[in-house]
């Protein structure tokens, strides 16, 4: 069943709506890990159709999914073997599309994950390429070269991987004999795409149009930045300015954006292009989201920082500042699907986040952490632009340190086993009980989830916190409930209110004000008519320390 382009909504819905995506709570699924509706310990589409209403009360505005695609599974579904259709342990097609339309009617868009940088080693284009051999025109959709050296025993070159180690691997010929050596920016079973060709331009356009014609609302485009490479090889300079990066943020990426931005545009109603873009440099980060590029970009500078006022307001500022002249929103977020849990890195003495800086072993305050994390929830979620929530975030999850044993993630392989990875966050939701697997599959089920839940997650079940007006959960609820009431918040402009060192606030218009303390010690409010909401308690009507306000004021 193939849906309208305007199911995502009438014309006259569309015009009142298309900005939508400005201010939009946006709830992140990766589906493995939300809801096993069938007992394989693996979460599945129709999981995700149970808890539809879950997500409806949680007050989010769209969904986006990581890649649902049949994938081997190399790196959590990022090596994608078919953008046409849906891995067979999370559903169907058929499925993907009833759940486009039953979170369409219940007011929730969905917006799904590209991947073009790379597929995996098992698309069909990719088997071609090994089967076809030096010099044939499948292998140009890749970048496949000669060695270096005498008998081309050296890699083309010596760029590094995102996952660390090489980026490149050899291919064997038909006949037994070493082969050409193919390009791999994340691990070798996720061959680089070559973007000069005509092809992979034209595929990622009919993707984009195939899954705009089922109604999605949007794409969240993985490791953006990414996709064009120096075709000479040249290596990374010491210290590469803008645009000279081999493989990072060239110039010519932004005509794929463009192209991707004009398909977008065709169709009814907003359809959204969301960038994963690490590029450092603001201005370079702003490029991306010129009027007809990208809408919106993740802001991961935010994510990145150590608790602290100076550390938080620099961002913000940054970010805001960054955003103005090409008028984007900004995008908050405080963790996602490879990020150290918010309530886990909070209780650490480095606070920030790094991928390089990840370790076993590394000692966590999980009531600081939890008490820190609650009043980043409220500080985000006040700030102007969209939001973005990591499953399990709204449930104050820590990170788990699994096992070795059970670690999946090629992160931690290519560490040399010294990364802990990210499956830490991945570990399934615990929706109900007393006991693994709390919900997440059925009682019957035959398999227990594909990560194992800690024991001691009983009063971290959706079950338990809807219970108890003091969680997490609530928390989030009733921040989303005002978020979504008060015109003030949500797009718009922010005012600082003062510089109190470590105290932050600020105005959203003139009746809002947020207030997060980050000092040492208890402080007063400011004047207010009413407090909105806090984090937690109040000490004797003070504020206490790694805590958040927001409050209903007089204009002055």
């Amino acid at each position: 069943m193939t849906m309208s382009v305007l199911d995502a909504g009438t014309p006259e819905q569309a015009a009142a709506d298309a900005l939508w995506w400005r201010s939009a709570v946006i709830y992140q699924v990766y589906v493995r890990s939300f809801a096993d509706s069938d007992g394989d310990g693996t979460g599945d589409l129709r999981g995700v159709r149970q808890h539809l209403q879950y997500l409806k009360d949680l007050g989010v505005d769209a969904i986006w999914f990581n890649p649902w695609y049949p994938s081997p599974l190399a790196d959590g579904g990022y090596d994608v073997s078919d953008y046409r259709d849906i891995h067979p342990a999370f559903g169907t097609l058929d499925e993907a599309e009833l759940l486009i339309s039953e979170a369409l009617a219940l007011g929730i868009r969905t917006i799904i994950d590209i991947v073009p940088n790379h597929v995996s080693d098992q698309h069909p284009w990719f088997q071609q390429a090994i089967a076809a051999g030096p010099g044939s025109p499948e292998r140009e959709r890749f970048w496949f070269h000669p060695g270096l050296g005498q008998n081309g025993d050296e890699m083309p070159n010596h760029w590094v991987s995102n996952f660390g180690g090489d980026t490149w691997t050899r291919t064997t010929n038909a006949d037994g004999t070493p082969g050409e050596w193919y390009l791999h920016l994340f691990t070798p079973e996720q061959p680089d795409l070559n973007w000069n060709h005509p092809d992979v331009v034209a595929e990622h356009e009919d993707i984009l149009r195939f899954w705009f014609d089922r109604g999605v609302a949007g794409v969240r485009i993985d490791s953006a930045g990414l996709l064009i490479k120096d075709p000479s090889l040249a290596e990374v300079p010491e210290n590469p300015g803008p645009g000279e990066h081999p493989t990072e943020d060239r110039d010519e990426v932004h005509d794929v954006y463009r192209a991707w931005r004009r398909i977008a545009d065709s169709y009814e109603g907003t359809r959204v292009l969301v960038g994963e873009v690490w590029v450092p440099d603001a201005k370079r980060f702003a490029d991306y989201l010129r009027p007809d590029e990208m809408h919106t970009a993740f802001n991961f500078d935010f994510m990145s920082r150590p608790w602290g006022a100076a550390e938080f307001r620099a961002s913000i500022d940054l970010m805001l500042a960054a955003h103005a002249p090409v008028g984007a929103p900004s995008t908050w977020v405080l963790s996602n699907h490879d990020v150290t849990r918010p309530v886990t890195r909070y209780g650490r003495e480095d606070s920030s986040f790094a991928f390089v800086k990840k370790r076993f072993g590394t000692p966590t305050d999980i009531v600081l952490g939890t008490r820190r994390a609650r009043a980043a929830a409220l500080l985000t979620a006040a700030l102007p632009g969209s939001l973005y929530i990591y499953q399990g975030d709204e449930l104050g999850l820590p990170e788990v340190e699994l096992p070795t044993t059970l670690l999946q993630d090629p992160m931690h392989f290519r560490s040399g086993g010294v990364d802990p990875g990210r499956d830490g966050c991945r570990v399934p939701l615990p929706w109900r009980g007393t006991a693994a697997p709390f919900g997440f599959s059925p009682g019957e089920a035959s398999m227990e989830p594909w990560l194992p839940q800690p024991d001691d997650w009983a009063a971290l079940t959706v079950e338990a916190q809807e219970a108890d007006p003091a969680s997490m959960l609530r928390l989030y609820r009733e921040a989303l409930r005002i978020r979504r009431q008060e015109e003030e918040l949500g797009d718009g402009d922010l005012t600082w209110v003062g510089d109190s060192g470590d105290v932050l606030a600020f105005r959203r218009g003139p009746h809002f004000l947020c207030v997060t303390n980050l000092s040492s010690t208890a402080v007063e409010l400011p004047e207010h008519d009413a407090i909105l909401l806090a984090s937690g308690p109040l000490d004797g009507g003070l504020l206490p320390t790694d805590s958040t306000a927001w409050l209903r004021i007089t204009p002055s």
